[in-house]
């Protein structure tokens, strides 16, 4: 049975962390896990904080061809493995209303002083495609369309 993004954001519930994958300036792939603050309910775009000076950001700014890589409960007592890549688009925000929208109160122990931290930055990934492995089930999901490199 094919999967729907509803039926991803549901499997998704209980990861708190992506492998977020960038390219480097010198054609490199660099991956870092990321937390989503259990801000969950998918709907094909994933929100991050980090910070200006980060090599991520930098990373993005350059491309912003991206991939998130999820996994779920392992294959041991009884559970179905589950993982989901998801390629998509980051964008960069930095506007204080964006980041109070996104925010929860777990942030503060990385960022004491919330919003007002000078330099941080919203992650903004927009999916486009999604992969995904549910137990010995595969299947594809497609999220939006893939942007032009016209823009």
């Amino acid at each position: 049975m094919t999967k729907t993004l509803k039926d991803l954001s549901e499997k998704m519930k209980d990861i708190d962390f992506a492998m977020l994958a960038t390219h480097t300036q010198n054609g490199a792939i660099a991956a870092r896990p990321m937390s989503n603050n259990r801000d969950v309910e998918y709907d094909g775009d994933a929100w991050f904080f980090t910070e200006e000076k980060t090599r991520m950001v930098s990373d993005i700014a350059s491309n912003a061809a991206v991939t998130l890589s999820y996994q779920g409960k392992s294959g041991f007592l009884g559970h179905r493995p589950f993982f989901l890549a998801v390629e998509g688009r980051a964008t960069l925000i930095r506007e204080k209303s964006a980041l109070a929208e996104h925010w929860t109160e777990g942030l503060n122990r990385w960022w004491p002083d919330g919003v007002e931290t000078p330099g941080l930055v919203l992650i903004k990934v927009s999916g486009e495609r999604a992969h995904y492995w549910d137990g010995e089930e595969e299947g594809e999901v497609m999220l939006a369309p893939a942007s032009s490199s016209a823009s």
